[in-house]
């Protein structure tokens, strides 16, 4: 994987509903052609014939929330 160890292998659950979010929205906005089945049938879809072409898609940890205190940094 990574140098650091920090990667991981995403799961099918994950990479499709990236990819559906992806087919739904634009940024945050709402696209109002994408119909949330049918971005489900396409991602997963997707994903399928990404595993079948032997591609394998990494994952970072999940970030830490943001902190609101003032004059804390990471």
């Amino acid at each position: 994987m990574s140098e650091d160890g920090k990667l991981r292998p995403a799961t099918a659950e994950e990479i499709a509903d990236s990819i559906a979010f992806a087919l739904r929205y634009e940024g945050r906005k709402r696209v109002a052609h994408a119909d949330e089945m049918m971005a489900r049938i396409t991602a997963d879809r997707l994903v399928r014939h990404l595993r079948r072409s032997g591609f394998v898609v990494l994952r970072q940890p999940d970030a830490p929330a943001p902190t609101d205190k003032p004059g804390v940094e990471d």
